[in-house]
């Protein structure tokens, strides 16, 4: 019976793998190939022919006050808005939760700038933020002086509130769909037990929405990487200081065609996206165990 197995087995197999072998040729060409030239020009220098300098190129970017610029405003956009889509988007998803009047138009409303084009939100922003926009005409009727909303540190927080706005729909559903798959019998259980509100979300929900939370963390790192969008189209090539994110210091080196820079900048880049990732892959398994 095995013997009659074994050529189906084969045939089964040889013919999975001819199924993934377009995708595998995509991967080699599209991702593994162009990773080794990036690999190659970050330890090399020149363009014609190629001088192998080790470790030059990254600790000539390191020492860069460009990017180290970058690198400080890239982590303190992460450290204040990921925490801030993560707290915000569970409290929104609570209050769904308990079917309040409103809930669906207020999911509806929150969902809408996932699906509104990048270009029609920063437009808008510009109207409210701009340097005769509607916000510094409101502060001039109040008798205060108008802000540099998007040429100045303000900018910063421009940056992070449109990132909420943009990203915090998502978390609110990814939440709600894990609020909605814990068993209602567990609260009611620890409710006879004598437990309140407080010992009900830290010993049921919270455990219970870990994965959410997991993904949600997840998608958050990487949204915050993708945010090079919104601060480009507000400020440009060169923006305020406080927006000059690590994307931006690429861009300008591949313009420049310094692809030195831009290969070692696109390495530590992702260098520290797997290092997150892996820590938080660790992490879990941690609370899993």
């Amino acid at each position: 019976m095995r013997e009659k197995l074994r050529p189906a087995a084969r045939r089964q197999a040889q013919t999975g793998l001819m199924l993934a072998a377009p995708v595998f040729l995509g991967s080699g060409i599209f991702f593994l190939l162009p990773f080794c030239l990036m690999l190659r020009y970050s330890l090399t220098f020149g363009i014609g022919g190629f001088r192998f300098v080790g470790l030059r190129n990254y600790r000539e970017v390191l020492e860069s006050p460009a990017f180290q610029l970058a690198a400080v405003n890239t982590v303190r956009f992460l450290a204040v808005g990921l925490p801030l889509i993560m707290a915000l988007g569970l409290l929104l998803a609570l209050l769904l939760r308990q079917k309040l009047p409103g809930a669906g138009l207020l999911r509806r409303v929150l969902l809408l700038p996932m699906v509104l084009p990048v270009a029609s939100i920063v437009m808008l922003v510009q109207i409210l933020f701009a340097g005769p926009g509607i916000l510094n005409g409101l502060l001039e009727q109040w008798g205060l002086f108008p802000r540099q909303w998007l040429n100045g540190p303000e900018s910063f927080w421009v940056l992070v509130g449109l990132y909420v706005w943009k990203n915090c729909g998502y978390n609110v559903v990814l939440f709600l769909a894990g609020l909605n798959m814990i068993p209602e019998e567990l609260y009611q259980t620890a409710e006879l037990d004598g437990a309140g509100p407080w010992a009900k979300f830290r010993f049921i929900t919270l455990p219970l929405l870990i994965p959410s939370l997991f993904f949600g963390f997840i998608f958050g790192i990487v949204n915050s990487f993708k945010v090079y969008r919104e601060a480009f189209l507000l400020g440009g090539e060169y923006p305020a200081q406080s927006i000059y994110l690590l994307q931006h210091f690429s861009n300008n080196n591949f313009r420049n065609l310094n692809y030195q820079r831009l290969s070692v900048a696109a390495i530590l880049l992702f260098s520290v996206i797997f290092l997150l990732v892996g820590l938080l892959l660790w992490a879990q398994r941690k609370t899993e165990t």
